[in-house]
């Protein structure tokens, strides 16, 4: 008699354990910005003369990457 209410309980609790997991799986799927070089020290420059450097910026997750906003500090 006991066991007739455990399995229901048992279903519960698996269904749960497996809804758990496809939410987590579903998180691991996002995008994950890369910087190989984070600094750049630019040389010594005329005043007004134009400096240009080129970061490279990696997408290492599983999503788009989206750059929405870049700026200087």
């Amino acid at each position: 008699m006991r066991f007739k209410g455990l399995l229901p309980l048992a279903v519960t609790i698996g269904l749960t354990m497996f809804a758990a997991a496809s939410f987590s799986a579903q998180d691991d799927a996002k995008p994950t910005a890369f910087f190989p070089q984070t600094l750049y020290e630019f040389p010594p420059v005329l005043d007004g003369e134009k400096v240009v450097h080129e970061f490279v910026i990696q997408n290492k997750g599983l999503a788009p990457l989206n750059i929405e906003r870049v700026k200087t500090a």
